[in-house]
């Protein structure tokens, strides 16, 4: 039988995203302090989002507002890239883009981690966006999910396929 492994990914429901995003609209739309502002927050494509509104300040209380709703959808703060609002016309514009899997250099940093701190014997390889971490015992791969937890590197972790 194989050694126990687990995938370490970076993914993103995006049917949470659409339904974060659905809310913060509505909200935007009524809340008092939104009305003549022209708020809005809309999807720009697949993976990025555009807030706007006609002040810096409403903008950046749209995107907090957005993110305030991706946290009860259990969508991680990391997984969100935005910048700051520029005028564009008569209206501040923002566009923010989902990051979705573990890039080559956060992988090999990852792996890294996992190589100087984690118990003998567990391997760490890079499959394309993912990695997957390997040991010959089920306690070494807990011992490395609650160090990878624990480290902080920029990404939004998920931890799936352990067996």
């Amino acid at each position: 039988m194989a050694d126990p492994s687990f995938d370490v990914v970076s993914k993103v429901d995006r049917q949470e995203v659409d339904n974060a995003l659905n809310q913060a609209a509505k909200e935007l739309a009524n809340r008092f302090d939104f009305r003549g502002t022209g708020a809005e927050v809309s999807w720009a494509g697949d993976e990025a989002i555009t807030i706007k509104a006609e002040t810096k300040e409403r903008c950046t209380a749209a995107i907090e507002v957005f993110k305030e709703k991706l946290v009860k959808r259990n969508v991680s703060q990391k997984a969100f890239d935005v910048g700051e609002p520029t005028l564009s016309g008569k209206t501040y514009r923002v566009t923010g883009t989902l990051v979705q899997g573990i890039s080559s250099e956060k992988a090999k940093e990852i792996g890294k981690k996992i190589r100087e701190e984690a118990p003998k014997g567990v391997q760490a390889q890079i499959q394309g966006d993912q990695l997957r971490v390997s040991a010959k015992k089920k306690d070494h791969l807990q011992e490395v999910i609650a160090l990878l937890k624990a480290s902080d590197f920029g990404i939004a972790l998920q931890f799936t396929n352990y067996r």
